[in-house]
C-alpha cells in the first residue's frame, strides 16, 4: 500500500515575494495608528513560526539529542504581563527580529483570530523595525470579526461592519 501524497495547503499567496505592503509600510512609518489599520484590512501579514524543542532524549554518553519539536507562533510578553503575537510586514522585518522564523503569510484578519485563540491581548507588528506598531485588544477583535476601516472626511477613520464580514 502506497502512503498518501502529501500536499501542502493553497495559502492564496502563490506570487507573494515577501515585500510589505506600501500602504503598511508607509502608516507604520508615519505613526498613523487609523492608517495602519486600515492597510491591515487589507494587507498579508507574514507570522514566524518558529521551532520549540519537546521531549529529549540522552544517548550512551549522556549526550543530549532532539526527540521531538514542534512548531509554534511568537509570542512577547510585555512589562504589563499582557502577550502579543508577533507579525510581520515583510521577510526584511522578520529577519531583523529572526533570521531563523518561518514566515507563515496569513491576511490580517486570520492572524488576529490567532492572536485571540493564543491568549493575546495585542499584535505587534515589526518589533525589530524599521517602524513598529501595537494593534491593541479592541481591534484586534474588530480585524479577527471582519470589520474593514474607513477614512472620514475629516481625516479621522472609523470602523464599519464588512459586507462579507
Amino acid at each position: 500500500m502506497q502512503p498518501p501524497e502529501r500536499r501542502l495547503a493553497f495559502t492564496g499567496f502563490d506570487n507573494d515575494d515577501g515585500s510589505a505592503d506600501p500602504a503598511l509600510a508607509q502608516a507604520l512609518a508615519d505613526g498613523d495608528g487609523g492608517a495602519v489599520l486600515a492597510a491591515l484590512t487589507k494587507a498579508r501579514l507574514l507570522v514566524p513560526v518558529v521551532a520549540m524543542l519537546g521531549e529529549v532524549e540522552y544517548d550512551e554518553n549522556g549526550l543530549a539529542h532532539d526527540k521531538t519539536s514542534d512548531m509554534a507562533v511568537a509570542l512577547l510578553q510585555g512589562q504589563d504581563g499582557r502577550n502579543a503575537l508577533l507579525a510581520f510586514t515583510g521577510t526584511e522585518a522578520l529577519a531583523r527580529w529572526s533570521p531563523e522564523a518561518r514566515p507563515m503569510p496569513a491576511q490580517a484578519r486570520l492572524v488576529a483570530t490567532a492572536a485571540i485563540q493564543e491568549g493575546a491581548a495585542a499584535i505587534v507588528l515589526d518589533v525589530a523595525g524599521p517602524a513598529a506598531g501595537v494593534i491593541e485588544t479592541d481591534d484586534v477583535r474588530r480585524l479577527a470579526a471582519g470589520f474593514q476601516v474607513i477614512r472620514l472626511e475629516d481625516g479621522g477613520y472609523a470602523w464599519i461592519e464588512s459586507a462579507d464580514g
